[in-house]
């Protein structure tokens, strides 16, 4: 184990890592930067793939995706394979898994038998849909799932038909989620010495994630639609274009309000009973827009982001992601992880944004080839020279 390693929470966390795709790797990304031995099982790699996986390894997703890992091949399917991973389960803290709910009681791999092994492990299941209901056999991909829970409906402008998030969003909330619900075990086990099964759907956590819109409706039984870049309930908040670009604004709140009247010049805003309050302004939001739109429209994104934010509101710019990276704030907080990459040269990968003390996670292993660490990892349970060579003739590993 490394120095930087040793300092991580997570450092004497050992993970076997059943995950593909993307919701289950990111909830083990979460444990895998914060210093948890993270133990990658895959499939033994088919000959007449190898140069295509090999591609698919380098890409940028991938990288981001599977860094800080170890890599083990073994056939779940064969008896020799299983036992090899119930051999390492007897070692492991945490075993994440994203198949449909069905795969693992078939493969023999599920939580009541890896749990007779090991009454300390602790399993993290990952679905579409959970693990038991109508639709827990389904397939469930991000896109899917954004539809199926009314985050299109809410996405986009007016008029314009449901939207996507330009991000896997259902994916990512849904390992964070399980990264938490991990954590949480963890702790616990510290307490009572034994592992749980921690369960979270993609369905859930899109709902869970979606919250405030949700709670429209579960409270107030409101069903929110699209306002396009407009907040749904606090106005103004919005794009607006100025001089030479776009900026962003949120005034929220009557404090915030009056401050904004006095910077934008407008003090008369204050007695007109269209935009006297919150509830007002929501009502008439296409004329107050209009009107700010006229006035932003006479400088520049440097004079705007510089004068509001002076007066203590909100404004910045509208980036792409070149320009977000790029940004002073960005570059000083480093959240683009630099690493030296054997084949790929000098590269960032996409950092974890929480710091604990005076640390953070960082790089310490680029992604891994398939059964890059075999002969290390397999010598653990005593699997070495003729035997190690046997598993491999047999196409276990």
């Amino acid at each position: 184990m490394s120095r930087q390693q040793e300092r991580l929470s997570l450092a004497d966390v050992r993970v076997l890592d059943l995950t593909r795709v993307r919701a289950g790797p990111t909830a083990v990304r979460v444990l895998a930067d914060w210093g948890a031995d993270v133990i990658k099982i895959e499939e033994p790699v088919n000959p007449e793939h190898e140069n295509e996986m090999g591609g698919m390894r380098l890409g940028p997703d991938y990288q981001n995706l599977h860094r800080n890992k170890r890599s083990v091949t073994l056939n779940l399917k064969s008896d020799k394979g299983r036992d090899l991973f119930l051999r390492l389960v007897e070692r492991a803290d945490v075993v994440v898994e994203n198949y449909r709910p069905d795969v693992k009681h078939r493969l023999g791999i599920d939580y009541e038998t890896l749990r007779a092994r090991n009454p300390r492990i602790i399993y993290a299941s990952i679905s579409g849909f959970g693990q038991d209901g109508p639709y827990a056999s389904r397939p469930g991909y991000d896109q899917i799932i954004q539809g199926m829970t009314g985050m299109m409906s809410i996405t986009g402008l007016p008029g314009q038909g449901p939207v996507r998030a330009g991000i896997a969003i259902a994916d990512t909330t849904a390992g964070l989620y399980g990264a938490l619900g991990i954590l949480a075990a963890l702790y616990e086990r510290e307490k009572t010495g034994r592992g749980q099964w921690v369960r979270t759907s993609l369905l859930e956590s899109m709902l869970a994630v979606m919250d405030f819109q949700c709670a429209r409706y579960l409270v107030a039984g409101e069903v929110p639609q699209q306002v396009g870049n407009d907040h749904p309930t606090i106005i103004p908040t919005g794009v607006f274009d100025t001089k030479d670009g776009k900026v962003n604004i949120c005034v929220s709140g009557s404090v915030m309000w009056k401050r904004f009247c006095s910077a934008m010049g407008r003090e008369d805003w204050l007695g007109d009973p269209r935009f006297a309050t919150n509830k007002a302004r929501s009502a008439n939001r296409h004329a107050l827009n209009a009107e700010i739109a006229a006035i932003f429209a006479t400088q520049t994104n440097a004079y705007w982001i510089e004068h509001l934010n002076a007066n203590g509101l909100a404004c910045g710019a509208v980036n792409n992601i070149k320009e977000a990276f790029e940004d002073v704030q960005v570059q000083h907080l480093g959240i683009a992880w630099p690493v030296r990459h054997e084949k790929l040269g000098d590269i960032h990968l996409v950092g974890q944004p929480v710091r604990i003390g005076d640390h953070r996670p960082g790089v310490r292993r680029v992604a891994p080839m398939p059964g890059e660490d075999n002969e290390a990892l397999l010598a653990e349970i005593g699997i070495q020279g003729e035997a190690l060579q046997q598993l491999r003739n047999e196409h276990v590993i």
